[in-house]
């Protein structure tokens, strides 16, 4: 659903136009580099608009729409059917006042045929006014029970167009987000005299192999690496200057602070140094890396198993299911996990300087490494119980780290 929507957008079609014009321009120019840039940029503001479509249909337009075909027209028939009774009512009581007149005046003058006929017309009218009497009644009983029901779900209503809101101001903070980091790279770009090769090799499609909002078997296939670069640069710098700092991963950074680092990793800028003496934003970039993989880390396809371990209350029995569901992960993804969880682990054995314990961990990062296909990656369209299952998990992977993923990590293979 999500392709075919994006197929039909504007931006798809501009980000096309793009990828065919720059295949005519050396790659090295600085118009080469701005349209190729440009074309991934519209690519994902396009699955970015695609996504709020989708989201705004499902959440809010359905539940309205049956709102609208369904349940009001149903109250409308029911008042308008109400008021036409009502009307006949009125009327045919009239003409019961009449024929009381009528029978008085035939009384007054003595018995006869008209008096008798007067009579019975009287009859007559008071069943009929009766019979309408009854339909009315029940007719506005049958209406205001309608109308019970209906307020009885007003709240529910009312919260479609809460939702609106949320589903709005989520989708412009994404494309902001999503402009702000392709402008920090790109004018970035646009200074160098030429893209460093190693980190960006020849790719075939219309789209850079960036770091953030890449797979994870795309980024690491195009770069030749077992551990991402964005994982390993950050570990690497944490562990040389963040692991005894207070609050790591849940005191946020300064937002141009981090979006200079993100450009510096997503640009392959060696220029790292002056990173290590700010470690939380560090730390955000790693969080946003994992935040902004078009699957978690823990995959959607273990979410369910992922979930009905953390409801497992005995130790022994959620260990062991622990190990199957790791077992089960990709091998890239295991791979990342374990060495994540590695250092999790170590950031842990420091709670008692910089606060971060196991739990605390879990809260920060547990949403950025596990959530549903349908929450689409936003922590706040989770309910508290689901939360509180990935929280629980990730503090088991820190806790029995050496006996889920046994063996050391050698942090400094890399030379980095």
């Amino acid at each position: 659903i999500l392709g075919s929507v994006q197929k039909k957008l504007p931006l798809m079609a501009l980000s096309t136009t793009m990828a065919e014009s720059f295949k005519e321009l050396d790659t090295e120019s600085s118009l080469g580099k701005a349209l190729e840039m440009g074309c991934c940029i519209q690519s994902s503001l396009a699955k970015i608009l695609a996504e709020f479509e989708i989201s705004l249909e499902q959440n809010v337009l359905q539940p309205l729409n049956k709102l609208s075909e369904e349940e009001l027209p149903i109250i409308l028939k029911r008042k308008k059917t109400l008021q036409k009774l009502i009307s006949d009512w009125n009327t045919i009581k009239s003409r019961l006042n009449q024929a009381v007149k009528n029978s008085s005046n035939s009384t007054g003058g003595g018995a006869g045929p008209g008096a008798s006929s007067a009579a019975n017309k009287l009859e007559i009218l008071k069943e009929e006014e009766e019979e309408v009497k009854r339909k009315v009644e029940q007719c506005k009983d049958e209406y205001m029970a309608d109308l019970y029901h209906f307020s009885t779900k007003e709240d529910s209503y009312a919260s479609y167009f809460i939702k609106l809101l949320e589903i709005q101001a989520h989708y412009h903070r994404q494309s902001l987000e999503s402009l702000d980091s392709a402008l920090a790279e790109l004018r970035e770009s646009h200074s160098q005299t030429a893209w460093k090769r190693h980190v960006f090799p020849p790719y075939t499609c219309c789209c850079l192999p960036w770091y953030y909002g890449v797979s994870l078997e795309t980024h690491l296939k195009s770069l030749g690496r077992e551990i991402a670069l964005p994982i390993e640069a950050c570990v690497m710098m944490l562990l040389a200057s963040g692991m005894r700092e207070e609050g790591l991963f849940r005191l946020a950074a300064g937002a141009s602070v981090l979006r200079k680092l993100k450009s510096s990793l997503a640009s392959g800028s060696n220029a790292l140094e002056e990173f290590y003496s700010d470690p939380h934003a560090v730390a955000g970039a790693l969080k946003s890396y994992l935040r902004e993989l078009p699957q978690p880390l823990m995959t959607f396809e273990l979410y369910d198993e992922w979930i009905k371990v953390a409801s497992l209350k005995d130790v022994e029995s959620r260990v062991q299911s622990l190990q199957e569901t790791c077992s089960r992960l990709p091998q890239d993804s295991y791979n990342n996990l374990r060495y994540l969880i590695k250092f999790l682990a170590k950031l842990a054995e420091h709670q008692e300087v910089n606060k971060m314990t196991p739990s605390n961990i879990a809260i920060v990062l547990g949403p950025n490494l596990l959530w549903s296909q349908q929450s689409r990656g936003d922590p706040m369209q989770l309910d508290l119980a689901s939360v509180s299952s990935i929280q629980g998990v990730v503090e088991a992977l820190i806790q029995n780290v050496d006996t889920l993923f046994p063996g050391e990590v050698d942090f400094n293979i890399s030379g980095m």
